[in-house]
């Protein structure tokens, strides 16, 4: 069998994230899927996205690993990070050795560094001139990311924004409120079902997530579906 040329790589990627924003569609599921295909396609260990409530609060709605969720929740929580810098500048910030910013980001840098990860890039999720999140890629390795993988970055930063504002929807504030609002409730549902499914069958918290996302996709139902089931012991994972 051939090996894909990194070019067909990312147009298969491209191509597969596109197509599930064709009609009707779980805007978490594409979320998740965006940030496994960037760890896929660029040099990182983890991706996850974090998206500002409708009063400017930073949550994490999708990550590939619970070690990047844990280092995006604590610099959440502190208010500080190249992450939330990211998002308040609307430009990108990286990190290519995170331990040289212990001064700038002391509890970002404790968080990442015990968890292995050694740089950052924090790519903004654009809406016009209005940010509305980020996009962050987690490598264990020092070093600034290529100009080819930020470029590819920003592109998945892009997509991850049309797949939750479509255009249709971003002409008034109001609408774009509501379906940011959405996807935080629908986020907050999924972390209390992963947490019913790994005490229920004494499992680790991705296997869970991965245990809820395989029942929507396997029933045709979006994952906060799912999730409402698990919690309300409609179904057991």
């Amino acid at each position: 069998m051939a090996t894909q040329t990194r070019a067909s790589k990312v147009s298969a990627a491209f191509v597969k994230l596109t197509d599930t924003l064709v009609g009707d569609y779980d805007v978490l599921d594409v979320l998740h899927t965006l940030v496994e295909e960037c760890v896929e396609l660029l040099d990182a260990t983890a991706a996850g996205l974090l998206l500002a409530d409708p009063g400017g609060e930073l949550q994490v709605v999708a990550s590939t690993s619970e070690e990047s969720y844990l280092v995006e929740v604590l610099q959440q929580q502190a208010g500080a990070g190249p992450c939330v810098d990211c998002y308040l500048s609307g430009t990108v910030v990286t990190l290519g050795d995170i331990a040289a910013y212990s001064d700038s980001y002391p509890d970002f840098a404790a968080a990442a560094l015990s968890q292995g990860f050694r740089s950052v890039h924090a790519i903004p999720m654009r809406v016009r001139h209005r940010a509305i999140g980020a996009l962050n890629l987690f490598r264990t390795d020092t070093g600034d990311v290529s100009p080819e993988d930020a470029a590819i970055g920003q592109a998945m930063a892009d997509v991850a924004t049309i797949s939750i504002l479509q255009e249709r929807t971003i002409r008034e504030d109001a609408v774009v409120n509501e379906q940011l609002q959405r996807a935080l409730n629908s986020r907050i549902l999924i972390e209390q079902a992963k947490g019913v499914i790994a005490q229920i069958s004494t499992v680790d918290m991705d296997e869970a997530f991965k245990r809820l996302r395989a029942d929507a996709r396997a029933h045709n139902r979006t994952m906060r579906e799912s999730a409402e089931n698990v919690i309300n012991r409609r179904i057991t994972l």
